[in-house]
């Protein structure tokens, strides 16, 4: 795929076995031609946009269609591409299982290597790949300025397109709405009142807060949240209708204001038990706790709300990594705090460890099995936890400084059901 940029031809490169993230547009100079490798032609009748039924093209356009992207070797000339790569590396794993819906603990896998099976079209932004094309595989904004921050996205997201050719795509940090320029955001800026995301702040405790947005009521907002997210969630496809979903976006303040670090939707009603549909942390603020606080919310509000709770699935590979390692941290929290009577060993049901911490029971079962804690012995199970285990527990504890404080908690479930049409 080329496009030209004020008269330079820019190529479109992909890296196999690579997550899609690491995608971008190289100049001539970084390609080796010398090695390029045209797909073969396989398919005798040929699909449109992946649905069948479509009429047959010729040859030179089946190439187009079938292969988005050149199989070639960047040239070593060029700079930071290392370091870019390692400090992302997600290594391919042999054998990997295709997630499904239905799936708790399969592993990650780069969104271009196929089709969810079953995915479900309630507007619960699950990506439908039968509507995916070129178009929607490549990055189509180079650079967002949010606040203080300027963002790398990381997928292709449904922007204007008059606005994806712009070097540097403006936001308000504070009603998100999108500008052309920085003129134009200072313009905006004169006349926006919001310092917070809209809607009942329902949680503050220090800097940390988390306000509660309906998608129904403050749809514009909504909207524009799904666009900035839809830059960093490849798995996800975009729907208008917000009417379904809250959201909880978690802010940072300052003297300035209150300023988005990430967020997480929910369905209002949710027959298969999901207490997240999309959850995501901003780049700039990954990899600092944020995104266990982020999970660790939702299931303080599964907790007032009665039930056990669920990540939608499929999860992209940092979600999975992250929902692992906070359910494996949690549950060990619960076993080591186990005590027991008259000289016996402690003992806990499933179902317990599911109603303490409102993790659905599959989740419980299968980050068990992850950590390889379950033995069988003499005609039952028993959890053995290993030194290494707990001392790898009480390191990772250590270093978790941000915990959510359920006393700060000002959150009234609402039963929707009973509420019309939301």
């Amino acid at each position: 795929i080329v496009k030209d940029i004020s008269g330079k031809n820019l190529y479109y490169v992909h890296y196999i076995d690579f997550n899609k993230r690491l995608d971008e547009w190289v100049t001539p100079d970084r390609l080796d031609i010398k090695k390029l490798q045209f797909p073969k032609k396989e398919a005798k009748t040929p699909m449109k946009n992946g649905l069948p039924g479509s009429r047959p093209s010729s040859p030179e356009r089946d190439v187009v269609r079938e292969s988005p992207f050149f199989i070639a070797s960047a040239s070593s000339s060029w700079k930071n591409g290392t370091s870019s790569i390692q400090r992302h590396l997600i290594p391919p794993q042999p054998g990997r299982k295709r997630k499904s819906c239905g799936g708790t603990d399969e592993d990650s896998q780069d969104s271009s290597d196929g089709i969810p099976s079953a995915p479900r079209m309630t507007g619960s932004l699950v990506s439908d790949r039968s509507h995916d094309d070129i178009v929607t595989r490549m990055k189509n904004i180079d650079c967002i300025e949010l606040g203080r921050h300027r963002l790398k996205p990381w997928y292709f997201s449904p922007y204007p397109q008059e606005l994806t050719s712009l070097p540097i795509l403006y936001l308000c940090e504070f009603c998100l709405k999108y500008l052309k320029s920085l003129k134009c955001l200072q313009r905006h800026l004169t006349k926006c009142n919001l310092r917070h995301p809209p809607g009942n702040e329902i949680y503050r405790k220090g800097t940390i807060s988390f306000f509660e947005i309906d998608g129904r009521k403050n749809k514009a907002y909504s909207q524009n949240l799904c666009l900035l997210a839809k830059c960093f969630l490849d798995h996800k496809t975009l729907y208008y209708d917000t009417d379904p979903f809250l959201f909880y976006v978690m802010t940072e303040y300052d003297s300035k204001g209150f300023h988005i670090v990430g967020y997480f939707s929910k369905e209002k009603e949710s027959t298969e038990d999901y207490n997240v549909a999309c959850i995501l942390t901003l780049p700039p603020y990954q990899r600092r706790g944020y995104g266990k606080l982020l999970i660790e919310f939702s299931y303080e509000l599964s907790k007032v709300e009665g039930k056990t709770g669920t990540p939608e699935k499929p999860l992209s590979d940092l979600g999975l990594l992250s929902y692992r390692s906070y359910w494996s941290q949690t549950i060990l929290e619960i076993l080591m705090d186990l005590k027991s009577e008259n000289g016996e060993r402690p003992q806990i049901t499933i179902n317990e460890i599911s109603e303490i911490t409102s993790v659905k029971k599959e989740d419980v079962i299968s980050t068990l099995q992850y950590l390889n804690l379950i033995n069988y012995y003499k005609g039952q199970y028993i959890l053995t936890l290993s030194e290494d285990i707990v001392e790898g527990h009480e390191r990772a504890m250590e270093k978790r400084h941000l915990r959510i404080d359920p006393k700060c908690l000002h959150f009234t479930p609402k039963d929707w059901s009973k509420r019309g049409k939301w």
